[in-house]
């Protein structure tokens, strides 16, 4: 029995990360700059780079240019450079509220592991991220 990984012989369930898994994921990530700035990549749309992943939580980085707005579809995110705003469309109508540099905002009803990238739809109704100011911002997402 030793060596076993289950001795008594039961199904062992893999279970999706937790958001705050992700966001610890996220967050460190954030504090290790020299990971993920080399691979910014800055073009007239937003570029979407995937870093790395484990344990089940993927983390891609996506660069926003100067006042563009796209959806996005993520369980958490972080901004580390520059300014955006996310803006949610519900059936209750139109919010918008900035985003603060490093601090990890936790989103409602994205894909459970993180795995999609922005331009999908949000369950609870349209999120978008959009750039207002005059350089590019970078984020991080799971």
């Amino acid at each position: 029995m030793r060596g076993q990984e289950d001795p008594h012989g039961r199904t062992i369930i893999a279970r999706p990360p937790t958001v705050g898994q992700l966001a610890a994921r996220v967050n460190d990530l954030a504090a290790r700059p020299e990971t993920w700035w080399p691979l910014a990549t800055f073009g007239a749309a937003p570029v979407t780079v995937p870093l790395e992943e484990a344990e089940g939580i993927r983390v891609w980085l996506t660069t926003w240019p100067p006042g563009r707005r796209d959806e996005v579809n993520c369980q958490v995110s972080t901004l580390v450079a520059g300014e955006l705003g996310e803006v949610v469309i519900t059936p209750d109508g139109v919010s918008e509220r900035p985003l603060r540099a490093n601090r990890v905002r936790v989103h409602g009803g994205g894909a459970p592991t993180g795995g999609a990238h922005p331009g999908g739809a949000h369950a609870s109704g349209a999120r978008a991220f959009t750039n207002p100011g005059p350089a590019y911002a970078i984020t991080l997402h799971s």
